[in-house]
């Protein structure tokens, strides 16, 4: 059966009522400022984004900043983008199985590892042509994983967030030496402002993972958001 999009805002704030798949691992934030309390949820989900996206941001502004060569930079990032991968995979396997969608998780982890590629064979081969256009690269590549992700959860928040990947790809390098901290903004930004909200997906599915009792809980959590 073909799911369709959800009728959900596009962002709103975070729900609390979560599924099983969502609590696993979820780190429960609470902290006070200036009297003010606040507390919030985060779930395996947003520790991933908030993961990528501040490595985002530290390599792209890195890159406009820092007194470092490239080649240094390009073994230090290689190394905290594995990292990250193996963690991604680690960290959301069992929400990705619950919700059949381990074949996006490994698109992702694919997708870094192919800008990784090409930009190390950029650096240590000292060829111009990926060198000018690392943003448009890294832009372009987290354009296809949005847009995979936007369809795979039949999210109209990716699948917008795939259409301004996809205008920076082709109209980042305008910004001259500017590029790099750009890039990272978009990419890490964007993806660092989902840690916050809560974003539209499509509606529940059969839980075959799931023992009776968890997908009894699941099912009391989804009638209490649509209260």
């Amino acid at each position: 059966m073909t799911i369709g999009f959800s009728n959900q805002p596009m962002l709103r704030l975070k729900q609390y009522t979560l599924d099983v798949q969502d609590l696993r691992g979820a780190w429960h934030v609470r902290h006070g400022i200036f009297g003010h309390v606040f507390s919030g949820i985060y779930t395996r989900i947003d520790q991933i984004f908030g993961l990528w996206g501040g490595l985002a941001l530290l390599m792209f502004t890195s890159a406009q900043v820092l007194h470092m060569s490239w080649q240094q930079m390009a073994i230090a990032w290689s190394g905290l983008t594995v990292v990250a991968i193996v963690s991604m995979v680690a960290m959301v396997r069992f929400w990705a199985q619950v919700e059949r969608l381990m074949w996006l998780v490994y698109s992702w982890a694919v997708l870094m590892l192919v800008g990784t590629a090409i930009t190390n064979w950029g650096v240590f081969g000292y060829v111009g042509p990926i060198l000018l256009n690392l943003c448009p690269l890294w832009l372009g590549l987290c354009a296809i994983g949005h847009g995979l992700t936007g369809w795979g959860i039949r999210s109209r928040t990716f699948l917008a967030l795939t259409v301004v990947h996809a205008i920076a790809t082709f109209t980042i390098t305008q910004l001259g030496s500017w590029q790099y901290a750009a890039t990272g903004l978009i990419i890490g930004g964007s993806l660092l402002l989902l840690t916050q909200l809560q974003w539209d997906m499509r509606p529940p599915i059969e839980y075959a993972v799931l023992t009776e009792q968890q997908q009894a809980f699941n099912q009391q959590q989804q009638a209490l958001r649509a209260s």
